[in-house]
């Protein structure tokens, strides 16, 4: 069995999007998918994965909302379950910046399609910007791109109103990109709603460019981190060769796991210091289990893993995406 996943998102007014959830559940219950839906007032964001004839149905259910008729999602397929569990939350923003005010259904850049983003961040007045978190920019990247550096999206909008090169009467050309696109709609509203006019962002994010752009004509240089167990893909939306640390859910390169610090779902060079004797205990106590179940043929999933990485951005930025 293949299991189909979809990364959706709309900016939608949805005032009525509470009533959504326990008929949500009932559907992806019902039809085996899992995954992760945030409903807000401004529209809704997630990844989702299942039976393909399951999946569809709930992509159908959606659309039947005319607000929804044109929602697109982004696909792919894979051998083993992304997702173990299906979480449909409430929440103030689908992708949270946390900005008075702004509103991408209102204003937002222009929109680049991924044949043409190539042509637009070879320009040298171009400021092509990442909008990810610092543990996804460090996997993966387009060539000469900013890394903000930033923990969670909410730190942008002050990362930005720190830098030189965006302050002053002269606004440059800016370029946003994210993993599935939502969160450069919210960065490029921000940045149109302070007065820049030449604002862009990649349309259907890093995830939309590697499945179309060939890896001959690529500027993406690493692995796309996505929000599920498949930890990243590269061109053709293939697996990646990432892995998760099952401490702290960072990202894992090669490099990370020759580490004498990594010791398989116990921890890695950037959780090994913030975890004591004892929760290292814990945690070794949890992979035997893991372990166990393995031999035995069973999926075990475990207990929740300390706050981390992944868990920071559940709004998704990746998609759920997204």
């Amino acid at each position: 069995m293949r299991y189909l996943t979809a990364a959706l998102y709309k900016f939608v007014d949805l005032p009525e999007h509470a009533t959504w959830r326990e008929p949500l559940r009932t559907l992806c219950g019902s039809q085996g998918v899992k995954g992760t839906l945030l409903l807000a007032r401004e529209g809704i964001n997630g990844t989702i994965a299942g039976p393909e004839a399951g999946v569809r149905a709930v992509l159908a259910w959606l659309r039947s909302d005319a607000r929804l008729a044109d929602l697109q999602h982004k696909e792919s397929w894979a051998d083993t379950p992304p997702f173990h569990r299906l979480k449909v939350r409430l929440k103030r923003e689908i992708v949270t910046l946390g900005v008075p005010g702004l509103d991408p259904t209102r204003t937002v850049g222009t929109y680049v399609k991924p044949a043409d983003w190539n042509a637009l961040i070879e320009q040298p007045d171009v400021l092509l910007i990442d909008t990810r978190n610092d543990y996804e920019v460090k996997i993966g990247t387009f060539e000469g791109a900013v890394n903000p550096g930033i923990r969670s999206f909410t730190e942008l909008p002050a990362w930005l109103a720190q830098q030189p090169a965006l302050q002053g009467p002269n606004k440059p050309r800016v370029a946003m990109f994210c993993t599935g696109g939502i969160r450069c709609e919210k960065s490029t509203a921000l940045l149109k709603m302070q007065g820049f006019e030449e604002v862009y962002h990649l349309e259907g994010g890093i995830l939309k460019y590697l499945e179309e752009v060939p890896p001959g004509s690529s500027r993406w240089r690493g692995e796309c981190f996505v929000f599920d167990e498949r930890v990243s893909v590269g061109h053709g939306l293939a697996p990646g060769a990432s892995e998760l640390c099952r401490s702290c859910r960072w990202p894992l390169t090669e490099e990370d796991r020759q580490s004498p610090l990594f010791e398989q779902g116990v921890s890695c060079p950037h959780c090994h210091d913030q975890r004591d004797a004892a929760a290292r205990e814990r945690l070794a106590e949890r992979q035997r289990q893991v372990l166990l179940a393995r031999e035995r043929g069973a999926q075990h999933i475990g207990s929740t893993a300390p706050q981390a990485a992944q868990s920071q951005t559940v709004s998704r930025s990746g998609s759920a995406t997204p």
